[in-house]
């Protein structure tokens, strides 16, 4: 039984867990809006938005901090601190969408993720 166990696990390992989501971060940061399963997209959207949360104050502590969680991608860090993260500092919190889609032909639930 999987009784106070949070998260999906995707099928996958820790290691390609963490890197799965560390690529739908770094996608969603560059497009500010990607397509992906529901169920993915709903494990997304905590781990995003705790970034944002952090890069809504710039400081050297908060960008390393996110350069971490990110893989040291100094473009993408760039970006959420100088484009995405000032649009929010009067926001607190709430700062993606999830929009869902029509069930794809093999039976896959899809939805959009964006920053709002």
């Amino acid at each position: 039984m999987r009784h106070q166990h949070k998260g999906r696990t995707f099928g996958r390992p820790k290691n390609q867990r963490d890197a799965l989501l560390k690529s739908l971060m770094r996608s969603l940061i560059i497009h500010e809006r990607i397509s992906t399963t529901e169920a993915k997209a709903k494990e997304l959207r905590p781990v995003i938005e705790k970034l944002v949360s952090h890069a809504r104050v710039d400081s050297v502590a908060n960008r390393r901090l996110v350069a971490a969680r990110l893989g040291n991608d100094d473009e993408t860090v760039k970006k959420l601190f100088t484009a995405i993260a000032p649009r929010y500092v009067e926001r607190t919190g709430g700062y993606t969408r999830i929009v869902k889609r029509a069930p794809s032909t093999d039976g896959r639930l899809t939805a959009y993720i964006a920053f709002v």
